[in-house]
């Protein structure tokens, strides 16, 4: 991680700060224990190699969003714990039909359409939600669709709860929102 925070490559060294940020939260985490080792593993090359061989010794899990790593330590009886399918697992499911509250923050791809995150990062496309951006919305869930780099959740402006702005055509919406 010091490597990768001492690139002169802005991504690659805001990647190691975030990874010692969060390395920081996880050991001020009292339900959770972590050590940091010095240790080498001069016979591996491969820093994929290493990590297994240290969690086999250790009977450690490793937690990584590492697809390839987390293959190579299944295969090797390594207890892995994957953080894309952790996240997906508490993300919230959505059926058709429900109604979220989500605040519009730019236009989506598609002309008209406007786009907001859930907390947990999830992005919503709302029809219709372009003159809407900058506003929180009632939205009535029309679609989702998980990928692997997560899910999307295609929305409808909740048409029974809007009024209309006649001098502008535009819809209005409580100042509670």
């Amino acid at each position: 991680m010091q490597h990768i925070a001492d690139s002169t490559e802005p991504l690659r060294r805001n990647k190691g700060r975030r990874g010692f940020d969060i390395l920081r939260a996880l050991q001020n985490n009292p339900a959770i224990v972590v050590e940091i080792t010095e240790e080498e593993v001069p016979h591996l090359p491969e820093v994929d190699a290493k990590l297994v061989h240290l969690a086999q010794k250790r009977d450690a899990t490793i937690v990584t969003n590492d697809l390839n790593l987390n293959k190579v330590a299944e295969l090797q009886s390594v207890k892995v714990l994957n953080i894309n399918e952790l996240s997906n697992a508490v993300r919230p499911v959505v059926i058709a039909g429900e109604v979220i509250q989500v605040l519009l923050l730019k236009e989506g791809k598609e002309p008209n359409q406007g786009v907001g995150y859930l907390d947990d990062g999830t992005m919503v496309i709302v029809e219709e939600g372009k003159p809407y951006i900058g506003k929180t919305l009632n939205v009535e869930v029309t679609q989702m669709l998980r990928t692997s780099a997560g899910q999307m959740i295609f929305t409808r402006i909740k048409e029974d709860e809007m009024g209309t702005d006649e001098q502008q055509g535009v819809h209005s919406y409580p100042r509670s929102w």
